[in-house]
């Protein structure tokens, strides 16, 4: 009999994703979220059945069935919108948290819980690169309230049994990507626009969103009676300058990216994964940032679409 999955956000980036690699796994994929699309596209990535909806306790109970494993993508994705909406934020991000867990607890008890959190709850760093047992110190609402769902993971697994593999995504990218770095990089690359805000040296872990979807397919086929928390990323730091000098060579610049030394509110300096339990699964990222940057180049030149 196949097994079934749970997706919550399985409309967003990284959730469409979750949901097409466990169904080439074999999985039966069941969604659920914000997002509104027609039957053939959420079939395409793999759903076999999609509902619309908040992430709440009853919305779970009408339509989570008794899944094997439940990937909890559904939640905020942006230290901006955080940064000017933290209410919000908070409910998207801990509250459906909450709802996912305690609707095992009642529900579904022999169901594994994966949640991708973000390399955000980290904060400042001192030393790279970053292991899991690193101090959190977040530096945005969006980092705080990820930790605070984070300590709830925790909290459901030691006091009711839950299994639960939390996975701290670094700078996940890919094809289908409208927003953060990349995108709005290219939009400017696009205008004629050089100049950035930073002063290029700060790096970021780069990971593509196929690997990272394999990573969170991997974790949700381990057992973890002890909340367990594994670093998604490469294990390796580039520079945002040279990003923009890739991308600028891939759009057939012949000038070079020109910076400001301004900081965006909430952003870290630099991000290098420890990814040593993720290897420990038997997992290793296959696509390297240079690839994965010319194949967004391309997918943006013919219409991101």
């Amino acid at each position: 009999m196949p097994r079934t999955v749970l997706v919550t956000g399985a409309y967003g980036f990284i959730g469409r994703h979750v949901a097409k690699r466990f169904a080439e796994a074999g999985w039966v994929v069941l969604g659920i979220g914000h997002g509104s699309w027609v039957k053939d596209e959420w079939q395409q990535w793999g759903i076999s059945d999609w509902n619309e909806s908040d992430i709440t306790s009853n919305a779970l109970l009408t339509y989570a069935g008794s899944p094997e494993v439940i990937v909890h993508c559904a939640g905020s994705g942006s230290v901006g919108f955080s940064m000017e909406y933290p209410q919000q934020d908070f409910q998207r991000t801990v509250n459906t948290t909450v709802a996912v867990l305690d609707f095992v607890r009642q529900h579904a008890s022999k169901a594994r819980v994966v949640y991708p959190s973000s390399a955000g709850v980290y904060g400042i760093v001192e030393k790279l690169p970053i292991q899991v047992s690193s101090s959190l110190v977040p530096i945005s609402p969006y980092g705080e309230h990820k930790k605070i769902a984070e300590e709830m993971c925790h909290s459901y697994s030691r006091y009711f049994g839950i299994s639960v593999v939390i996975v701290r995504l670094f700078s996940v990218y890919g094809m289908g990507l409208r927003k953060q770095l990349l995108w709005d990089a290219c939009m400017k690359i696009s205008n004629g626009e050089k100049t950035f805000f930073g002063n290029g040296t700060e790096t970021r872990d780069w990971l593509h969103v196929n690997d990272a979807a394999a990573l969170i397919l991997e974790s949700g086929l381990i057992e973890a009676p002890e909340c367990k928390i594994i670093n998604g990323g490469s294990g390796h730091g580039v520079t945002v300058r040279e990003i923009l000098c890739e991308l600028f060579e891939c759009f057939g610049r012949e000038d070079t990216p020109q910076f400001t030394g301004a900081k965006r509110t909430g952003d870290p300096v630099n991000y290098i994964a420890d990814i040593e339990g993720a290897e420990n699964l038997g997992w290793q990222p296959n696509i390297s940032w240079r690839e994965g940057i010319r194949e967004y180049v391309k997918w943006f030149r013919n219409g991101a679409q």
